[in-house]
């Protein structure tokens, strides 16, 4: 019987660290489409959305320029998102290759991410 009380107090000691406080993640995503032809319906899909891989996140052009923006706020305890631009509503960006990720640290953060499609170099800003 004392055995089960200590496995029991363990247990909920152990549930309650592993708790992590959320923090609010902003992230503006910005992507050149400027090489790519025949650009529709783009977005982003990744680990961070309530269907992965499945949800689209839209980014719009509203200034004709080519490059596509859009911001995505989440309270979160996670450490870092996995994601790709698509195009044409499902066109993954840089098959065969490692997916795009941002590194958060443990506090609130409004991240700038800036690429260009299908070149996996892109540009971090954190405020």
């Amino acid at each position: 019987m004392k055995l089960s009380k200590f496995a029991l107090i363990l247990l909920l000691i152990i549930t309650q660290s592993c708790v992590q406080e959320t923090h609010t993640k902003t992230v503006t995503f910005k992507v050149d489409m400027n090489a790519v032809e025949n650009v529709s319906n783009v977005g982003i899909r990744g680990n961070f959305t309530d269907n992965p891989w499945t949800e689209t996140v839209p980014l719009t052009d509203t200034n004709s320029d080519g490059i596509y923006e859009g911001t995505f706020s989440q309270k979160t305890a996670h450490n870092q998102i996995q994601f790709k631009f698509v195009n044409q509503g499902g066109d993954y960006e840089l098959k065969d290759t490692d997916n795009r990720i941002i590194e958060f640290e443990y506090k609130p953060e409004t991240i700038t991410y800036e690429a260009v499609f299908n070149n996996p170099e892109a540009k971090i800003t954190k405020n």
